[in-house]
């Protein structure tokens, strides 16, 4: 008994060294399967939507949204935005967020459908019947009038820079028309107004400068090299704004925008023929 006691001894130690290691492997690749599956999160998402839209005048931030989109979205000045919702740090959004645009394009009031209605009072009402027995006079309807065609409006603009129009406008596709130039090129000012922004903070339009002429419109500058005004400065038409150049893009260029109350419109509309 005592010399198989010791033959087994080994064999016993080396089958639960074997089970012990292989139990060992199994958790270890276990783990590294694991990580190897763990998800990517997007930290900056892009903007889930092409046009911002408020009802009763209040917007929801959703994701990719920043202060300084969501003022372009709807016409204003970021800052006079930030002041009006009490924001401290204009880079801090959250999604969900409500903030009041004033003057935003397409609020909806509740309830308003744009046509007047007349309230159902459940009495019916019966036409009246000259007397004699005639039949009811029924009123002539007057003839539709037709809107006059709509006709360019330059509004005293000019052209930004004289480069050739490599992509025009296309509502979803293209915001405004590209121009062809070379890096260094002087931009400048189509119609006097006032610096809103001046910086490269919104994705995809690399070194931007946003001017506001009116209480409707805006024109925005981008991919430039160089800014040449800072926020709150005035501007006079022809004045140069900027140098051309290809930041956020793929080639140099001039990207230019022209937005009624925020939405885009196709600036040919508001540039001279040439």
């Amino acid at each position: 008994m005592k010399r198989g006691a010791l033959t087994r001894t080994p064999l016993l130690d080396y089958t639960r060294a074997l089970a012990v290691g292989f139990a060992t492997l199994t958790f270890l690749a276990a783990c590294t399967t694991t990580g190897n599956q763990a998800p990517v999160v997007d930290r900056l998402p892009s903007r889930s939507t092409d046009t911002a839209v408020a009802t009763d005048g209040v917007y929801t931030v959703k994701a990719g949204d920043t202060l300084y989109s969501i003022a372009l979205d709807f016409g204003l000045d970021w800052r006079e935005l930030a002041r009006s919702n009490n924001l401290s740090d204009p880079s801090k959004l959250s999604i969900g967020q409500k903030l009041r645009v004033t003057g935003a394009p397409g609020a909806v009031a509740a309830g308003a459908s744009g046509a007047s209605t007349v309230e159902d009072t459940g009495v019916e009402v019966t036409p009246i019947t000259p007397a004699g027995g005639a039949k009811p006079v029924e009123a002539t309807p007057a003839p539709e009038i037709k809107p006059p065609a709509p006709v360019a409006v330059t509004l005293g603009f000019i052209w930004p820079h004289p480069g050739e129009i490599i992509q025009g406008y296309k509502a979803g596709v293209n915001k405004g028309i590209d121009l062809a130039a070379k890096v260094g090129d002087p931009v400048i000012a189509s119609q006097a107004g006032r610096v809103v922004y001046s910086g490269n903070a919104l994705r995809g339009y690399g070194n931007l400068i946003i001017l506001k002429h009116d209480n409707n419109l805006l024109t925005a500058y981008a991919h430039n090299k160089t800014l040449l005004v800072k926020e709150g400065e005035p501007v006079t038409k022809g004045q140069k704004i900027a140098e051309a150049g290809q930041s956020d893009s793929d080639r140099p260029k001039l990207h230019f925008e022209v937005r009624k109350q925020g939405k885009p419109v196709d600036p040919m509309d508001y540039l001279p023929a040439r």
